[in-house]
């Protein structure tokens, strides 16, 4: 079997990739409406959305990044793991059940469609369609380069394409990647999740045992190999320092409730009640797919240090590298085919989201209505969006070889700063007003993309994102508090007050 490894390897990815397609072209048929491509007609079961939920969180940025930030920084990365795991329970009990319910007041179809419903504003939709399809060119251009990177390790580990570039691969899985959305929008996202969740949470426990044995004294022995070559990054913050780790609390913490692909799929469950079991289960399955993110970078730093593999060429590297050295063929298979289905429906998620800002919200806030036949311009927009997207993330790579877990921690910092406040204690808070969320909105939006693009660091260790975050939230209460009052409809009001 060992011979054939590269051979069973790509067979599973190929078979993955035809899952995908039949998973597209099914899904088409129950694709009628533009609520169906993007909300996929709040009909899902509690299971889908469960495991829709926390396979969204653990995508490119988790099993390719996480691996590599676990490899550079150690300890410091599992505060992402545990921090996240917390953030489930809060954006539960702040946002799941008032946003569903407005979202069946009001025929809502999409986040800034909320928005505009609890703040009673264009301007409001306009400012939050905006965030999203600048936060969706970071978020998704990291899913793309985490698939052709993913790819191009399988690929070139054979003799027919061992000199394949990162471009073909970036193509190859755009093209899969554009027509499985085309075609079935977030409900082939939604059915897809099924599948790849649970060979997550099966391939999190297996690695984690395959982790286990690569050394004789297992995962002690492993950290005992790091803690005497580089003790900082085993230490309980890591290399990163006390201010990353615990910074990480507001942007993947709390910031989890501003994750748009995330708790727009909370608007997607058929009953509310669902909620009560949605949430163990989503958080299970998180925990348990974890394991991969945690136990391959441990492994693998350890495996260097110890000589037993070459050193990375690039952090993110390390997933792959783990599969293809120590996991038995099989396993690697399936779980490189659970990594491209885990990549592939986040960037369904990502490009539903960004498509639904940009031909329905944008335009109902400027004109007042969104575009007509919506349907048929979702799929043409999702391309363009793709395209773009992908353009992105070959740029991204090649000018400063950014690491895919950085440029998805930038997407997510700027969702968290700018609609944490806005939503997550907007819908909880009557007193917040339009003023408060513009505020927040432009603040977090300035941050993010002038103060971090230009370079500035800001002092004593804390990250751009926290700055954000943390300017965001005060400025949202602060400005919020100091006008008045607002007079909110009778059905926002009663939503809020159950």
């Amino acid at each position: 079997m060992e011979a054939f490894r590269q051979e069973i390897i790509l067979g599973a990815v190929f078979l993955y990739m035809v899952f995908c397609i039949a998973t597209g072209l099914w899904a088409m048929k129950r694709t009628k409406s533009s609520s169906d491509f993007f909300i996929a007609g709040r009909g899902l079961g509690p299971i889908v959305v469960a495991l829709a939920l926390f396979s969204s969180t653990l995508s490119g940025f988790g099993f390719v990044g996480g691996p590599g930030l676990v490899y550079s920084i150690g300890v410091s990365a599992f505060w992402m793991v545990v921090i996240s795991s917390a953030g489930y329970a809060i954006g539960f009990f702040l946002v799941s059940k008032r946003i569903r319910m407005i979202a069946e007041l009001r025929n809502c179809i999409s986040l800034p469609d909320i928005a505009a419903a609890r703040y009673n504003s264009e301007l409001v939709r306009f400012l939050m369609a905006v965030t999203i399809v600048l936060g969706v060119m970071g978020y998704l251009a990291t899913q793309i380069l985490a698939m052709a990177v993913v790819m191009q390790a399988i690929l070139s580990g054979t003799a027919m394409f061992a000199d394949i570039g990162l471009v073909t691969c970036v193509a190859i899985s755009s093209a899969v990647l554009i027509f499985y959305c085309v075609t079935g929008g977030i409900i082939a996202s939604v059915y897809t999740d099924v599948v790849q969740g649970a060979i997550m949470m099966i391939a999190g426990t297996l690695i984690l045992f395959t982790a286990m044995s690569v050394f004789e004294g297992g995962m002690q022995e492993a950290t005992s190999i790091i803690l005497a070559n580089d003790s900082e990054s085993m230490m309980p913050f890591g290399a990163a320092g006390v201010m990353a780790s615990l910074g990480w609390f507001f942007v993947f913490g709390l910031g989890l409730a501003g994750q748009p692909h995330l708790i727009t799929k909370m608007m997607m469950n058929r009953n509310i009640s669902d909620n009560r079991s949605i949430l163990p289960m989503s958080l299970f399955g998180y925990i348990m797919a974890a394991l991969l993110w945690i136990s391959i970078g441990v492994v693998i730093r350890a495996a260097v240090i110890d000589g037993v593999i070459d050193p990375l060429a690039l952090p993110d590297d390390a997933a792959s590298v783990f599969l293809s050295v120590f996991a038995n063929p099989l396993l690697a298979g399936i779980v490189f085919a659970g990594l491209f289905a885990a990549i592939m429906s986040t960037s369904d998620a990502f490009l539903n989201i960004g498509t639904a800002a940009i031909i329905h919200d944008i335009p109902k806030a400027i004109h007042g209505h969104s575009v007509k036949n919506e349907l048929m311009w979702a799929r043409i927009v999702t391309v363009l969006l793709a395209i773009v997207a992908a353009s992105f993330a070959l740029y991204s790579h090649f000018k400063d070889a950014t690491l895919v877990a950085l440029l998805g921690a930038f997407g997510w910092a700027t969702f968290a700063a700018s609609i944490f406040p806005v939503i997550a204690i907007g819908l909880n808070w009557k007193r917040a007003t339009v003023m408060g969320a513009v505020a927040a909105i432009v603040s977090a939006l300035v941050i993010n993309f002038f103060v971090q693009l230009a370079g500035i660091v800001p002092p004593y260790g804390i990250s751009g994102g926290l700055l954000s975050f943390l300017t965001s939230l005060v400025l949202f209460i602060g400005v919020s508090l100091a006008g008045t009052e607002p007079e909110l409809p009778d059905d926002i009001r009663r939503a809020m007050d159950i």
